[in-house]
């Protein structure tokens, strides 16, 4: 269905761009406002669908355990979303080496979409601080950010399809980033869960059934934007 889908919003969209091109001088203010309108309903929708078919693909896909060192796919995955706002300051703390059974390709979307919302939601502050590493108190590995947090009361709907804590116009996303993030982890015989306090930041913790964690050296900062 996403896949059937995704061609008639190509088209919504793509003939509202034309119009908008080609014939916008015979339009009033109120037309060219209702045809941006649609363009930008046709692309969220085209979003969500992608979503959708992504979080079937990680619920399906075939996996593959062996040896990641996710302090070097964190710092991958991290230097790829500080491109879309390079000139934000940011201070990355991650270990040297954080060593972890799992597939590859899976673990870097869980780290992709926790990175990605910690890059996300720390935006209104002058200096990003996002640490990832291993908590011996909690057993787990965690995502930390000095971001706008939320509250703890509504924290049953994070890992729902479609729940979203902040508006679009607040912080773009479709709400089916951290749906994927458990879908993964449960797949690794684990489980994902968070804290967070309004306005303090939050952490985002998760668990791998495979040989817990081998961390090499402290952590130190993995990277500041001047």
């Amino acid at each position: 269905m996403a896949h059937d889908l995704r061609a008639p919003l190509r088209s919504i969209d793509g003939f509202s761009r034309i119009l908008l091109r080609d014939n916008a001088d015979q339009l009033d203010d109120a037309g060219r406002e209702y045809l941006r309108l649609v363009r930008e309903s046709a692309q969220r929708m085209g979003q969500l669908l992608e979503d959708m078919l992504n979080l079937a693909r990680y619920s399906r896909a075939e996996m593959h355990f062996q040896p990641v060192d996710l302090a070097a796919l964190a710092r991958e995955v991290m230097e790829r979303v500080r491109q879309e706002d390079p000139n934000r300051k940011l201070d990355f703390i991650v270990p040297d080496s954080l060593v972890a059974q799992g597939d590859p390709g899976l673990l870097a979307a869980v780290l992709e979409n926790l990175l990605g919302n910690a890059w996300k939601y720390s935006r209104p502050r002058e200096v990003c601080r996002i640490e990832f590493g291993w908590s011996p108190e909690q057993g787990a590995y965690f995502v930390r950010d000095n971001g706008v947090g939320f509250d703890m009361a509504y924290a049953g709907k994070l890992f729902k399809v479609f729940q979203r804590l902040h508006s679009v116009a607040q912080f773009e996303g479709t709400g089916v980033g951290l749906a994927i993030v458990e879908r993964i982890i449960e797949r690794h015989g684990g489980k994902v869960w968070a804290e967070a306090e309004v306005e303090r930041g939050s952490c985002f913790y998760f668990t791998l059934a495979a040989a817990q964690v081998q961390v090499a050296k402290s952590s130190v900062p993995g990277g500041q934007a001047q």
